[in-house]
């Protein structure tokens, strides 16, 4: 009796590992790894490619949107694919790519949104856009491109930066692709002063951007970048580390600093507005 208690030990610790090593090639599978961590009391985010690029665009694919692409208004860059905020003239410009379901870009964001929106609102910074949507080909659904179409539509009304914002402090579970109502995308935009409009919601329900968003996602995979989010200080990478420097508030701010040593800072008008 004692044998055969022993085999039904040993067979349910069996069950179990084999259940727990699939549990972790899942998650292996979901993304790799993230790493945040806190340098000296401020967050510093290191990520060993958030999403991998060279995934992207597979599952939802559903070929090219009908129409031209249509881009939003103040679209800057090549083929009007960039969103800017900030000042023109602004001695540096910090080039974002992102993609609103991915996990690593909120992190992102939610550690750095306050320094970056400093340093917009004192001319130090401009910072441009690109959208892209890898985790809805990575793991099927639309939100990446259902968002990133409401957000251009945000562009359109002037509110792009504050419903950005929006967007990342309510980003759901990677796997949740809540994004992909487009009622969920207008409901959030109660939350920026003014936005809700009857031209908004048409926006966003009309998918007008979309073409557009798509070529931006297209841009993306052909410009050899690892993952999002992928953030470039005047063209040189900063995310996770810039040369053995990590990326922290402090060390984004310093670099910004040494870059813009000796020149003017840039005609802010207006400043950037909050969500």
């Amino acid at each position: 009796m004692s044998e055969k208690n022993e085999q039904g030990k040993r067979a349910a610790r069996e069950r179990l590992a084999q259940q727990r090593e699939r549990q972790r090639a899942s998650e292996r599978r979901r993304r790799t790894l993230i790493v945040s961590s806190a340098v000296v009391g401020v967050l510093a985010l290191a990520a060993v490619v958030g999403v991998i690029a060279a995934n992207s665009g597979g599952k939802n694919s559903k070929g090219e949107a009908a129409g031209p692409a249509v881009a939003p208004s103040g679209a800057t860059g090549k083929d009007s694919l960039a969103i800017p905020v900030g000042a023109d003239d602004a001695p540096s410009t910090l080039t974002i790519w992102e993609d609103f379901r991915c996990p690593v870009c909120a992190q992102f964001e939610n550690a750095f949104r306050d320094s970056v929106h400093e340093m917009e609102r004192t001319g130090q910074l401009r910072v441009e856009y690109h959208l892209a949507t890898i985790i809805d080909g990575n793991l099927g659904g639309s939100g990446s491109l259902r968002a990133a179409n409401a957000a251009a539509c945000a562009q359109d009304a002037g509110k792009f930066s504050a419903y950005h914002d929006v967007l990342y402090s309510n980003q759901p579970q990677e796997t949740d692709d809540a994004f992909g109502d487009n009622a969920k995308l207008i409901s959030l935009s109660g939350k920026v002063p003014g936005l809700d409009t009857a031209t908004f919601r048409g926006c966003v329900e009309d998918g007008r951007h979309d073409t557009w968003v798509k070529k931006s996602n297209t841009a993306f995979q052909n410009g050899g970048f690892q993952g999002t989010p992928t953030a470039l200080l005047n063209g040189e990478a900063i995310f996770p580390k810039k040369g053995n420097e990590p990326i922290t508030v402090a060390n984004l701010k310093k670099w910004v600093a040494e870059a813009n040593k000796g020149k003017k800072p840039g005609t802010v008008t207006p400043a950037p507005s909050g969500s």
